[in-house]
């Protein structure tokens, strides 16, 4: 059997350091990445302010030009400091670092192009792995569970809820007609739709009684829509938090280690983990 490819010393050591946060050099590297993110995201919002950019625009592109290099460096290291450099570069992580690095780039051949540096925002999703907050970790994996566990029950509430709105939203148009502003029936689902999410943006409101009482009915519905998803959850995660027993094989202990692989780069590995529950590979020490 062909022996297993390693990844030198070097890469090893930049792995533990880049991917994971169960080190003090590699907790260090993360939070600095996690200021800088922050701090880059206040600087596009400060572009955004006319005033200010007018008149520190040369600093401020300065700044974003620092970060823009950081991370550059920062995702090429990523994909030499791993065995299979696709499975970071197509995962979400690497889709995000990738997008959060070119649009400064790019912003030479497309103007505007880079407001799209705001989507490093969605790099903050590290802040768990990061801040290694232990209690969060666990909390966050029971909260996934349980929506995973109550994603059948809430799709077929949501269709149910998509039934009674483009019932309700024809009926409307029946009703009220043109005149009151339904003047179609998506127009009228529409309208449904806020009035059942309580959001109620006012640009129409029926204008018969029939359509009013109607309105009402629909008004009362949208309370207790609104509390069944969050019931759902709940019950669902207090069974988890009530099944938690610790045992491994049950599958029901949180595990907050922080360890990726490195050929794969999948986390959520448990803690006595030697190899990959993803591919196989070999994990570091």
């Amino acid at each position: 059997m062909k022996e297993e490819e390693k990844l030198s010393p070097w890469q090893n050591k930049l792995h533990e350091i880049i991917y994971e946060a169960d080190t003090p050099m590699g907790k260090l590297f993360d939070i600095i990445l996690f200021i800088l993110i922050i701090f880059s995201i206040i600087l596009i919002m400060l572009e955004s302010v006319k005033s200010i950019d007018i008149k520190y625009h040369r600093v401020l592109l300065v700044l974003e030009w620092v970060i823009t290099i950081f991370f550059t460096i920062e995702y090429i290291v990523r994909i030499i400091c791993i065995k299979k450099p696709s499975k970071y570069i197509f995962s979400f992580y690497g889709i995000i670092d990738f997008l959060s690095t070119i649009p400064l780039y790019i912003s030479y051949i497309f103007a505007g192009s880079q407001v799209l540096l705001a989507v490093r925002a969605f790099r903050l999703l590290r802040v768990f792995r990061i801040l290694k907050l232990v209690q969060f970790l666990g909390e966050a994996s029971q909260l996934k569970s349980a929506l995973k566990a109550s994603r059948a029950k809430i799709t077929v509430f949501l269709f149910a809820v998509l039934i009674v709105s483009v019932m309700m939203g024809t009926l409307m148009y029946i009703v009220e007609g043109d005149e009151a502003g339904f003047t179609s029936i998506p127009t009228s689902i529409y309208w449904t739709i806020v009035t059942l999410t309580t959001v109620g943006y006012g640009d129409i409101a029926p204008i018969t009684p029939s359509g009013q009482f109607i309105a009402t009915i629909i008004m009362l519905l949208g309370y207790g829509i609104i509390a069944v998803p969050t019931g759902i959850v709940t019950a669902e995660f207090g069974r988890q938090t009530r099944d938690k027993t610790g045992n491994l094989s049950a599958g029901k202990y949180i595990h907050v280690n922080t360890q990726a692989c490195p050929s794969c780069t999948k986390e959520g590995h448990r803690d006595d983990a030697t190899h990959c529950y993803n591919c196989g590979s070999v994990l570091n020490e």
